[in-house]
């Protein structure tokens, strides 16, 4: 029934834990963190939930607390293209709230997720006082660079297990993703989704990563063994 609220309706205070687990949080003033603190909501978005769709002006720069989301394009205009996904630990939107422009993607959750906004007025008062906050998002923007860099090189090659490992290997990011540690939560149909295969093909290069030691797949999730190898895998046709 919750699903049928809009998002913003069911904001509630972040709890000490999930407080604790925002990456730039700690790097502020103890005034900067207070007015961070007294502006951040979280939610729970439910398997379906959009946070943000293309067109839409931005309300908020969101984080990921756990669960797992999906950036892709719009789907009516052309073949349905997922940029990334999106799992514990990210924050996401810095760009479009710098540019003040509407949302060029859209953001869906794939399974329920607890969610954390920070308003947009919230998000340019820290950036225009806070040495530590634009740190932070300039790093963000640099990381963020060099994985769609990484992402459109290997657009060009028609390998499943490229692709699948450059989907692993973007979403154990350990700067953008620090919530996801060695072991990504994550199904083989929802990997499908990330990286625009069927839950069998997915299912045939995972092994392949596996046999090569690159990961090892476990119970609910993949462990990475080799974050280097598997980075590298995505630029080699097999």
């Amino acid at each position: 029934m919750t699903a049928t609220v809009p998002l913003v309706q069911r904001a509630r205070p972040l709890s000490e834990a999930e407080l604790a687990a925002i990456p730039w949080l700690a790097a502020l003033s103890r005034a900067e963190q207070q007015r961070a603190r007294s502006a951040l909501t979280a939610a729970t978005a439910q398997a379906g939930d959009f946070l943000c769709r293309i067109g839409r002006p931005p309300t908020y720069w969101f984080g990921v607390i756990d669960g797992l989301l999906k950036m892709s394009n719009d789907s009516t205009l052309g073949p349905p293209i997922t940029f990334t996904g999106v799992p514990p630990g990210a924050w996401f939107g810095e760009g479009t709230l710098l540019k003040r422009e509407p949302y060029r993607y859209n953001i869906l959750a794939l399974r329920r997720s607890t969610v954390v906004g920070l308003p947009t007025e919230t998000f340019h008062e820290l950036l225009d006082t806070s040495l530590a906050f634009n740190r932070f998002v300039l790093g963000q923007l640099n990381e963020r660079l060099g994985q769609f860099i990484a992402a459109r090189e290997i657009d060009r090659l028609n390998d499943t297990d490229s692709r699948v490992a450059r989907g692993l290997a973007a979403m154990f990011h350990p700067v953008l993703y620090p919530g996801v540690g060695q072991l990504l939560r994550i199904t083989q149909q929802e990997l499908g989704y990330v990286v625009g295969l069927s839950r069998q093909r997915v299912n045939e290069a995972l092994h392949a990563l596996q046999e090569r030691q690159l990961i090892r797949i476990e119970y609910g999730g993949v462990r990475v063994l080799d974050l280097e190898g598997l980075r590298s895998a995505l630029f080699v046709p097999q």
